[in-house]
Formats: C-alpha cells, structure tokens, sequence
C-alpha cells in the first residue's frame, strides 16, 4: 500500500535568499521607504512587472489588501454595486465591502468558471466595477467577459491569487483586466507565508493606490511613476498603511526564477492524475478552455453520480489513508461557500453554484512531489472512490 505524501509542505526559500535576509537583519533596514532606493520590495516591484509584461506593480501586505486598493484606486462611489463570482474566497467579497461598496453574485457552473448567461443578466444591473476571481487556477472566458465590460466601460479587476504563471492566449492572467492582483501566501507558486501584489499600465490609478498603500509625505518619489500622476492627489486620499516589508520581498525575489519551472512542473503533475482519476466514472475533472495554459499547484474534481452518503465514505476513507479532501460545500464554516459569506446583507441563493460546491472537491498537488507521490495520491482517491461505491455485501456472505 502506497504512502500518502506530505501536501502540506512547501519547497524551500532558495538558498541565495538567505544573504539578503542576513544583511536587513544585520542593517534593521526593514521598512520598504527608509532607503532612498533598490529596497528589496521596489526591486521586486520592478522585476515582477517586467516579469508580467505589466508597466506598474505595487507590493502590499496580502492579495486581499490588493483587491481592496484595487477598488479605492477606481473611485468607486460608496455603496457602487460590485460583480464577482459566487465560487471565491471570502477575502473576495470582503475586499468588497471593506471598500464600502457592495458584492453582487454571480452563478458559476461545473467547470469552476463563471457562468455567462447568469454573468450578461446582472452585468446591466448597475454595476460599476466586476472582480473576476480565476478560483484555484480555473480561468473564466476572458474573451466573452472582457467583450461585455469593455462595451459598458467597466472596469475588471482580476483576483489572480491561485493563477500566477497561468495564460489566456498566451497572455499573462492579470494583464488582461485594468488591474490584477496575485497573492504571495503560502499555498500558492510563490511563497512568503503572507503578501500581495498588483500590476496595471494605468499609471493615475497606481498613484492612487501607492498613496493609499501607505507612501506618506514624498514616498511616492521613490517609485517608478510619473510625479504628475502623483502631484494631484497627495493630501487628497486616505492612507490604509498596507505596505510589504523588505523581509517579506527579500524571501520573495529569488523564487520569481523559480516560476517557469514550478508552473511546468504543477501542470505535468496535475495533467497526470486527471487523466487517472478521469478513468473512474465516478469523478470528473474538467477540462481546460481551449486558450488557456494553466499554473495549477492542487486538483479540483466532481463527483459524479454519488448519493451523500458515498460522497461521505468516500472523503473518510481518503482522509483515513492520509489524503485530506476539501468538498467546498459539505462543512458549515469553508470560506469558499457562498452560504457562510453572511456579513454581505440580503445574501442570495445561487442553486447553481451551490450544486458545483456539494459536489466539488479539492486537493493539494504541490508542484515539487515526486511521479511516486501522484502515484500514491491517484490511487488513494481511486481506491477511496471504490470503496464507497462497492455494493454492501449481505451478512455471511
């Protein structure tokens, strides 16, 4: 019987981080506008916008941090209703609502992606700005959504948190909307336990966002933007001080080499257990559109034809084998069930997605396991899925 892999531990800092790290800490030069250049986070603001093909990127504490400054930057009127996606993170429609603006949810189908029947009918519904979350690396029609908005002048913002390296194409997830923003948490390709990210070629609303970042005074100066961007709206804008740190930017700039191979690594491995858990006719991974390129680092599936009770043994007898199953929608408290989203007022019912998340489940794939651990873990879910499928055999027999 094959050993269950540790999905939970994440592939080392590169090495050549560490003298850095070593050298803020022997200077205490840790916040990001004490040097009056090449800080660690304005290199990495620098360098992962090159690396995006992106002309502004401003580095913040987390991806909710971003979305939220994503918002504030687009001068939203208080209470302006924003469109996303009802299969997020809670950070998504919090983001939201922490922006004084309101969240307005859209049905996502099968295939994890949003659902643009439902999408074109509330669109029209006074909206002023749509969050497009490409939720666990699964990306939306980009083509269909970006035509819809751009013909209403709506803004998007894509929540790129789990699609870094991800491509629409050939293009970067997060350059197709006016702005994207990614996260740097732990369970995602780059990791520095917490921090964000966001990139756009508007340089009027990154300006906005730096000021609100947290760039007091003249701190501004010290990133790459046109000062007139800048001049009109020092004094004029709040500041929410979400700054990163250098410490956090110095664990983050040796992996940004790093990606190209962590995205082709996580995408051979997932490619690899879909088509084995394709071959039970219990499960269903769906299938990718035809212009994406995806970066996955976990697995998403559904399971097909199975009553709550199988669906119950089922994710038992992968846990009791040491694979731990996520089904979105089978525990009272998943941050990514719209249901336990209940801060938002008149929350409403979306059967569509609600029958996606009872059936949907999620497991990690860390893109540095070895063909053996994909082995172990295709063989676990199969082995699980039979043994809550089997027919109950009568007494003695």
């Amino acid at each position: 019987m094959r050993q269950a892999p540790d999905v939970h531990q994440a592939e080392p800092i590169p090495e050549s981080a560490r003298e850095a790290i070593d050298a803020l800490l022997q200077s205490g030069d840790l916040f990001r506008y004490t040097a009056p250049e090449n800080a660690p986070v304005a290199l990495l603001e620098a360098e992962f916008a090159e690396l995006l093909g992106s002309k502004y990127a401003l580095a913040v504490s987390s991806c909710s941090a971003a979305l939220f400054l994503s918002l504030k930057a687009l001068d939203l009127p208080r209470d302006a209703r924003v469109l996303i996606p009802g299969f997020t993170f809670a950070a998504v429609p919090s983001a939201v609502v922490h922006a004084d603006c309101y969240p307005v949810l859209c049905e996502v189908g099968e295939n994890y992606r949003i659902d643009l029947q439902d999408f074109k009918a509330k669109i029209d519904d006074d909206i002023s700005a749509v969050i497009i979350s490409h939720m666990r690396g699964h990306t939306s029609d980009m083509d269909a959504i970006m035509a819809i908005c751009d013909a209403r002048n709506i803004p998007v913002v894509e929540d790129a948190a789990h699609s870094l390296g991800t491509t629409w194409h050939g293009q970067n997830i997060g350059t197709i909307g006016k702005i994207g923003c990614f996260s740097f948490q732990s369970y995602k390709m780059i990791n520095a336990g917490e921090g964000g990210i966001m990139i756009t070629d508007d340089a009027d609303l990154v300006a906005r966002a730096i000021i609100m970042s947290g760039a007091y005074e003249h701190n501004w100066k010290k990133h790459p933007v046109l000062h007139d961007a800048f001049a009109k709206w020092q004094n004029k804008v709040p500041l929410y001080n979400l700054r990163m740190g250098n410490l956090s930017a110095a664990v983050i700039r040796p992996q940004l080499p790093e990606l190209a191979r962590r995205v082709r690594d996580g995408r051979d491995g997932h490619d690899y257990v879909a088509a084995r858990l394709n071959a039970s006719p219990y499960i269903d991974v769906p299938a990718k559109l035809g212009p994406e390129e995806r970066a996955p680092d976990s697995i998403q599936f559904n399971l097909i034809g199975l009553d709550d009770t199988e669906i119950t043994a089922f994710s038992a007898a992968a846990e009791a084998r040491g694979v731990k199953v996520q089904i979105f929608g089978r525990s009272s408290d998943n941050a990514r069930a719209f249901w336990n989203w209940q801060f938002i007022p008149n929350l409403p019912e979306l059967p569509l997605t609600r029958a996606m998340l009872m059936r949907a489940c999620d497991v990690r794939l860390p893109v540095h396991l070895s063909r053996d651990d994909y082995d172990a873990i295709a063989e676990i879910l199969l082995d699980a899925i039979d043994q809550a499928t089997q027919p109950s055999r009568a007494y003695g027999t």
